[in-house]
């Protein structure tokens, strides 16, 4: 069989199983549209999918989320992501609705989900710089600080089972010897990435100074040691937004227990301002203005110099992460992304010391 005809095999396969799996979930006949993938998620395989559910029903469109070939550490399975989704859309958290969790759909050993389609632009380079959601991107800080802070009052005391499925083996980034309460949000985080580190096949000097400041500046404010739900890749680029506004918040697979100040730091990463350096949170607003949104929908006080430490940890945390995407690549999974992302990773590197050399007022 030639490749064509072989994916094209491959591709009716996949329209029965998912056809199948969802008629048993909804007691009714379903029919697959249209089946394609969607590009730019470079850490899961996402489908777009068209079904009509029922005789003569109008076909409505998801999205098919499942888990890669390979996964960066730390990253939860979709059934475990499932259910985050689900606490998120409790919550009230604008996110879409999760459903028809399944096994094996894609390929062996592999978990997944259906996501209620949702319209919007994630693209992060077109959400800081398309004309068209020029003023989408005046209301875009608020909004996100109001979706943080729904996401930060989901605590341990408040979904005490979250993370506790019984066949989820416990992440380094979750450990509390049985407590949630006890989770140590920045030792996790930084055995972690010490464990990163020392896996990669080349020395990096950058990080190694990095991570040595991490651990003599820990923060010791009041709210250091509050631990809620994070996300753990709220930036842009993980949120559609349209001429109107934002839409929903996505990708989940980062969330854990931790601090809220690690979400308020990464969404100011370098790397996730698409080229507007002027505008620290995410390339579209300044740093006050969404700290003081954040401070009105949560009820906390943003300290600056904690988010200044996890925006130093972000930053490291990335330029490890953007290696780990070449070595996805170098282990066999062919996403021309993944090398293109590893080339980063000096950036994040700069970025990192340059904000240990100017302190918390190190300006944009």
């Amino acid at each position: 069989m030639s490749e064509a005809g072989g994916e094209a095999s491959a591709l009716a396969t996949l329209r029965e199983k998912i056809a199948a799996h969802v008629a048993a979930e909804e007691g009714v006949p379903v029919e697959v549209r249209a089946l394609e993938p969607l590009a730019g998620g470079a850490c899961q395989d996402n489908w777009r999918v068209e079904l009509a559910l029922g005789q003569d029903a109008a076909p409505r469109r998801f999205v098919l989320r499942s888990d890669s070939r390979t996964s960066l550490p730390g990253s939860l399975d979709r059934a475990g992501e499932l259910e985050v989704v689900r606490a998120a859309v409790k919550a009230g958290v604008r996110t879409p609705e999760a459903r028809w969790p399944a096994r094996e759909l894609i390929r062996p050993g592999t978990t997944a989900y259906f996501l209620d389609w949702v319209d919007g632009e994630a693209i992060g380079r077109r959400v800081v710089k398309a004309p068209q959601l020029a003023a989408a991107r005046e209301r875009l800080a608020e909004e996100l600080a109001s979706e943080l802070a729904r996401i930060h009052s989901i605590t341990p005391a408040r979904a005490p089972k979250l993370f506790d499925r019984d066949d989820a083996p416990l992440r380094e980034l979750d450990r509390h010897d049985g407590d949630p309460a006890r989770i140590d949000p920045v030792g996790n985080l930084l055995a972690q990435l010490g464990r990163m580190l020392d896996a990669l096949p080349e020395p990096r000097p950058a990080l190694e100074l990095a991570l040595r400041w991490l651990g003599d500046h820990r923060p010791r404010g009041p709210h250091a040691s509050e631990v809620t739900l994070v996300h753990g890749d709220f930036r842009v680029g993980n949120f559609l937004v349209a001429p109107d506004g934002l839409r929903a918040v996505l990708d989940w697979e980062f969330a854990r227990w931790g601090t809220p100040a690690e979400d308020l730091a990464w969404i100011a990463v370098r790397d996730w301002r698409f080229g507007r350096l002027d505008r620290p949170i995410g390339g579209i607003a300044r740093r006050e203005p969404f700290y003081a949104a954040y401070e009105r929908a949560s009820g906390r006080t943003v300290d600056r110099a904690e988010v200044h430490f996890w925006e130093v940890l972000g930053n490291v945390r990335w330029a490890e992460g953007s290696l780990q995407q070449g070595q996805r690549y170098q282990a066999g999974d062919r996403d021309l992304e993944l090398i293109a992302v590893a080339r980063r990773a000096q950036e994040m590197e700069w970025e990192a010391l340059r904000l240990i050399a100017q302190g918390e007022r190190g300006g944009a």
